[in-house]
């Protein structure tokens, strides 16, 4: 049985409403007090997407479902907009009945509304490394902003507690492998990538 016409024009708008995700700011600017233009909904899901790609290797979960999770964690703030924690004490938003009416016209569309349901219940090992996918990005994200003197980010890396070892963000993970990516992003420089890849000379 093919696609129908209505189905391929349902597609077609998502694809559009996905496209404005790169027009919306991360909220966490404000508090953050960061101007930076390239951290959207759109390039924070793209390097989740890759992030939870590895670590549902490392655990070992079912790669398709931690994919589809990640790619769809935050596809409601298209129409929502984002969110950080003080906005959340005065706003409610209805991501139930958003992702709702965003996934319900779509071809096969009822396995995809039970995978993003299984996320956001944080039950099932799949759940747990998207999230924890999520969360790595964070994590990236504020070394990179500390690692450009913003002290903000740097007490939100590391925590308020200096007697403590300083791994505020480590402690929201769940899963042993992003721990230890956890871990890692701690002892990296946001440079390093290109350390070996730099020369003066032209080839």
């Amino acid at each position: 049985m093919g696609t129908s016409n209505k189905d391929l024009t349902s597609l077609v708008n998502f694809f559009f409403e996905v496209g404005t995700l790169r027009k919306i700011p991360r909220s966490h600017s404000q508090s953050l007090l960061t101007g930076d233009l390239s951290d959207n909904i759109a390039s924070h899901s793209f390097r989740v997407v890759l992030i939870a790609f590895f670590l549902a290797k490392l655990e070992k979960a079912n790669i398709e479902k931690v994919l589809t999770m990640a790619i769809f964690h935050d596809i409601p703030e298209a129409r929502s907009g984002d969110q950080n924690w003080i906005h959340k004490r005065y706003v409610k938003v209805l991501e139930d009945e958003i992702i709702l009416n965003q996934i319900s016209p779509l071809p096969s569309y009822k396995n995809l509304l039970k995978i993003i349901k299984e996320y956001n219940e944080r039950k099932t090992k799949e759940a747990l490394v998207a999230k924890d996918a999520d969360l790595l990005d964070q994590i990236l994200l504020l070394k990179e902003y500390a690692h450009m003197g913003n002290k903000e980010a740097e007490i939100w890396l590391k925590g308020k507690d200096k007697k403590a070892r300083g791994n505020a963000q480590l402690a929201l993970l769940k899963t042993n492998s992003a721990k230890k990516l956890g871990e890692a992003i701690l002892k990296t420089l946001p440079g390093d990538w290109w350390l070996n890849l730099f020369t003066s000379k032209r080839l």
